[in-house]
């Protein structure tokens, strides 16, 4: 089982490692619902542990269609997230027909030049979320993980459509669906019961008082490891 942590700076991070996360989540401005952080923080933080740092790489919060001067500082901000040693980065971009913009997508991959990858919650606002998915398997040798909510603000409203993406998922080499948004130690019980995923993704949930301007409490890590397992 792993569990994903979002952090936002080594202290973040360190605590996360201590307290049972298998994988971080690295990011800035959560209120923006989660930028690429500057590269001190970058190269600070995948110093700091030995567990995979994947870095989130999305220059603003307006959409995730990307213009063509978006598309080039995130291919620079990708090389950059390589040289300062991170495992992994967080990406996801659609057309303007709510599609996987799979063009733009393929120039990600060239520059990761294996890197891991998450295609994030950009999937959520997708037209037609199984159909982008499907499209996602295409790049199962590069694609590691798809981050989702199963196209619900939270995940424990797009149930349905998590099942029927874990059991695509199932069928052949595909990414991992994991899970995410609004996962706590409340509710991750009843969530592993309808889902059996193998991966999860937790954020404010495991900060004191469920913000994400106040520590980590590890406590509430260790309780969702021994809960999962």
């Amino acid at each position: 089982m792993l569990i994903e942590i979002i952090v936002q700076h080594a202290e973040d991070a360190k605590l996360a490692e201590e307290h049972g996360a298998n994988r971080l989540e690295l990011v800035t401005a959560m209120t923006e619902g989660g930028l690429t952080p500057s590269y001190g923080i970058i190269k600070d933080v995948v110093q700091a542990v030995s567990i995979p740092v994947h870095v989130m790489v999305r220059p603003h919060g307006y959409s995730f269609t990307y213009s063509e001067d978006d598309k080039r500082v995130i291919l620079e901000d990708v090389k950059v997230c390589k040289e300062l040693g991170a495992t992994g980065i967080v990406f996801g971009s659609l057309t303007e027909n709510g599609e996987i913009d799979e063009a733009f997508l393929k120039k990600v991959i060239n520059v990761a030049d294996g890197m891991k990858i998450t295609f994030h919650r950009a999937i959520d606002e997708a037209k037609d979320i199984i159909e982008a998915y499907k499209t996602l398997q295409k790049y199962s040798d590069s694609i590691q993980t798809v981050l989702t909510s199963g196209g619900a603000p939270k995940a424990i409203d797009g149930v349905e459509n998590l099942k029927a993406m874990l059991a695509l998922s199932r069928e052949k080499p595909s990414p991992v669906i994991m899970p995410g948004s609004g996962l706590s130690h409340n509710n991750i019980v009843e969530i592993h019961q309808k889902l059996q995923a193998t991966e999860y993704h937790f954020g404010s949930a495991v900060r004191i008082n469920g913000k994400f301007s106040e520590p980590i409490n590890g406590n509430t890590i260790k309780k969702i490891r021994e809960i999962l397992g």
